[in-house]
């Protein structure tokens, strides 16, 4: 498992400490992995989930950092999401 996904981990952790997630969303970082949250938090998988966000991996950093909105990234096409919009944006909340 590569650096990226490791610290993308324990960042998410972090960030939904406390939080309700009641979804599943997948984090593809281009060229590094990806990770899966859930309601049981975020681990590195490549299982399938309600939505997938692809982002690479300057773009995922800025966005855990809270340089970066979420929905900008989405709408200059730096994040690109397939599945479920809504719990896209749920995921959003959590991360900013």
């Amino acid at each position: 498992m590569s650096d990226v996904i490791t610290q993308a981990v324990a960042a998410l952790n972090d960030k939904l400490s406390g939080e309700d997630f009641d979804g599943s969303a997948k984090f593809v970082i281009e060229g590094e992995g990806s990770v899966v949250i859930d309601s049981d938090g975020a681990r590195a998988s490549d299982e399938e989930t309600d939505v997938t966000l692809t982002a690479d991996a300057d773009t995922f950093q800025s966005m855990l950092e809270g340089d970066t909105n979420p929905t900008a990234a989405f709408m200059s096409g730096k994040l690109s999401v397939d599945g479920d919009m809504g719990m896209a944006m749920k995921l959003g909340s959590i991360l900013s």
